[in-house]
């Protein structure tokens, strides 16, 4: 068996994974099946560089806070700012404090160092403002895309004025409660002013599209964008707040399907912009519904990669990566009968690996003594694209 597998098992880049795929495409997702793992983020940071040096790949988006991206974007596009600013300030997560994110934040800004705009690379984050516990106020998104209307379009027909909209958020403190997430009688997502708030961001996205034309031509391409997308994340965190405060069974799907839907209108709008990387958990970026055990019950949702899929075609690849080991959290060497199991038996330490080689095969789901560890499921590997396997991952 492991003779058949070597076949279809070559080295990670960006020549072998474009040989693997029928067209170049818009959107090529690189999942992971744990966060924070150095080897993982090494090897992503150099599978990025030569898709842009080889395949004109020039977007990076990652599983972070889309609002605190902007920060990031505009440090590795103009240098202003310090880098130890921007790690601390661009990422949700704490995702900051990783070697390999500060690492691929430096390297572009080093290769946009004197490139004209057209050629200068971008970095977007694609997550709403959201944590594990908590969600951000809606303060930040509704206030500027108010402001952005007022500035450039017709301010007579906003639906409210700023102090109106101040009023009705209120303090910040009262959305962001982490209490909320476990407990849906402290969200504020149901109140009365939270619903006059869904109805008057409705009415600003709505004025946002009646007023193209004369927005487009008055402001710049990048203030166009980020009106979209504060709009997006606008209505998005004002949806999840809702669901927030949801007491129905279908509370937490709704959560984790607003997220999802959340990342692939994000994902959708940079691709109009060209060629990118997308860096997230698996989960996130297959092409099956996702589910989740919570207790009792086990909500499933469609994942943002899934979302991409059905609307992009070819446009859209997955990367399904897998880990053999991961000693510093207790995953030891995987059963033979599992797909990492399997994998584990081949000579190097990184491979991708087609898998269609894999479709027949008969494998067992691994089960990860670490909650923070998702082994590939089997059954998923006919909706990926190809595997990327690394046998240990190991704290330098």
């Amino acid at each position: 068996m492991t003779a058949g597998i070597e076949k279809a098992a070559t080295t990670v880049d960006s020549a072998t994974v474009m040989a693997l795929l029928p067209d170049r495409p818009r959107l090529l997702g690189l999942g992971e099946p744990t966060h924070g793992e150095e080897v993982l983020l090494v090897l992503r940071n150099e599978l990025f560089r030569q898709l842009v040096e080889q395949e004109d790949y020039r977007t990076f988006a990652l599983e972070s806070d889309c609002l605190m991206g902007l920060v990031v974007d505009e440090y590795v596009r103009s240098g202003r700012g310090t880098l130890d600013d921007v790690m601390a300030r661009g990422f949700s997560h704490e995702w900051g404090a990783f070697p390999g994110n500060r690492e691929l934040v430096k390297w572009m800004r080093s290769y946009n160092d004197g490139r004209p705009a057209g050629e200068q690379l971008r970095f977007a984050g694609f997550d709403g403002p959201l944590e594990i516990t908590a969600a951000a106020s809606p303060r930040q998104a509704l206030t500027a895309l108010h402001a952005y209307l007022a500035a450039w379009g017709d301010a007579d027909l906003l639906p409210c004025t700023a102090e109106a909209l101040d009023h009705l958020l209120g303090a910040d403190e009262q959305w962001t409660n982490p209490g909320a997430m476990r407990d849906p009688s402290q969200s504020v997502g149901q109140t009365s002013e939270a619903k006059e708030l869904r109805l008057l961001a409705d009415d600003l996205v709505a004025l946002l599209d009646a007023q193209a034309p004369q927005l487009l031509a008055a402001s710049t391409p990048a203030d166009w964008e980020r009106a979209l997308l504060y709009a997006r994340t606008a209505t998005g965190l004002l949806r999840y707040h809702r669901w927030m405060a949801d007491s129905s069974p279908s509370r937490l799907a709704w959560l984790l399907a607003v997220r999802d839907s959340m990342m692939a209108a994000n994902l959708l709008a940079i691709a109009d912009q060209g060629l990118t990387l997308v860096s997230a958990h698996n989960a996130h970026l297959q092409r099956n519904k996702s589910s989740m055990r919570m207790g009792d019950i086990s909500p499933e949702w469609w994942s943002a990669g899934a979302i991409l899929s059905a609307q992009l075609g070819t446009d859209y690849a997955y990367l399904a990566t897998a880990l053999g080991t991961i000693p510093h959290q207790g995953v030891d060497a995987p059963p033979p009968d599992t797909l990492e199991g399997l994998l584990y038996t081949l000579p190097e330490d990184t491979y991708l690996i087609d898998s269609t080689a894999l479709a027949d095969l008969t494998l067992t789901p691994r089960v990860s003594p670490w909650y923070g560890y998702s082994p590939l499921d089997p059954a998923h590997l006919s909706s990926t694209d190809a595997i990327v396997f690394v046998k240990h991952a190991r704290r330098p």
